[in-house]
């Protein structure tokens, strides 16, 4: 029965496989194409989006109050600093949600793949419960309700026990939705998907959840830190880095659980299948008392 022991299972093996020299590289690939994107509007927004931030922060009712308490609690040079750090804290979901969509379509069905060819899941059957168009339906519609969750609790993100809480939540839980899907779309017809994301949801969503808690330290540091404001740039890319090993590792982890959950579910539909056509068998046969 596939349960807590098969979790950590493919967790190893998750851990191991993110060290490989490929796996490497598709965290790398996602990554450099997300900066890029990213660097060009940042570089292209940085200055004209302060000053929008800045009057927004001055003159709203709303948000006034930040900068009058942090200035209250001593920090003069508050109005310097909060505008960059209110563009950092709204940055970095949209960033962080956009890299997890690309490695979904980019990264995923590769990784996928190449764990299929393992000796383990080789004898796996094709049904193509998903395809490319319900792909991108299902990621986009999990971006944008993640999205709506994040702009609604982002204001409490600046309670100290908050900011490690929900990050964690919302990326788990999107990359669990996410994950599930993709891993799933080639091998698996529609209602093996059902039944498998129904009888595994706690354990998907335990798994989503430590992806979310490994993926919550860059944005610890990227959203409390004043290092991160002074070193904007190079602390963004390393983290950016940080966040797509992390998704490829979640990739692998989705992969090696799923794909045996389903390998186990096919056994179990088969015997079940053998001992009703052995029951048939035995009603057919003549008795000869």
């Amino acid at each position: 029965m596939i349960g807590l022991q098969q979790v950590l299972k493919s967790f190893g093996f998750a851990l191991v496989g993110t060290m490989h020299p490929r796996m490497l590289w598709l965290s790398m690939r996602p990554f450099l194409i997300v900066s890029v994107l990213w660097g060009c509007l940042i570089w292209l927004t940085w200055t004209p989006a302060l000053e929008l931030l800045s009057i927004f922060l001055t003159t709203s009712i709303f948000t006034s109050w930040i900068q009058d308490g942090l200035i209250w609690a001593g920090f003069e040079n508050a109005r310097a600093w909060i505008a960059p750090l209110f563009f950092v804290m709204l940055i970095i979901p949209l960033i962080t949600i956009s890299l997890l969509v690309f490695i979904a379509f980019s990264t995923v069905p590769s990784i996928v793949n190449t764990v299929a060819k393992q000796a383990a899941y080789q004898d796996l059957i094709y049904k193509r419960g998903g395809g490319l168009f319900g792909s991108l339906v299902y990621t986009l519609w999990s971006a944008l309700i993640c999205l709506a969750l994040v702009l609604l609790t982002l204001p409490v993100w600046w309670v100290p026990p908050l900011v490690a809480v929900l990050p964690p939540l919302l990326w788990g839980w999107l990359t669990m939705r996410l994950m599930s899907y993709d891993v799933l779309a080639n091998h698996a017809s529609s209602e093996e998907r059902d039944v498998l994301l129904e009888k595994y949801r706690w354990p998907l969503l335990t798994m989503g959840i430590v992806s979310g808690m490994l993926g919550a330290v860059p944005t610890f540091f990227w959203a409390t830190s004043a290092l991160a404001l002074i070193l904007f740039p190079i602390v963004s890319f390393v983290a950016l880095w940080i966040y797509s090993l992390i998704f490829v590792f979640a990739a692998l982890w989705f992969s090696h659980f799923l794909l045996d959950a389903l390998k186990e579910l096919r056994q179990e539909e088969l015997a079940k299948s053998l001992t009703i056509e052995s029951r048939v068998v035995d009603m057919e046969l003549p008795y000869h008392g």
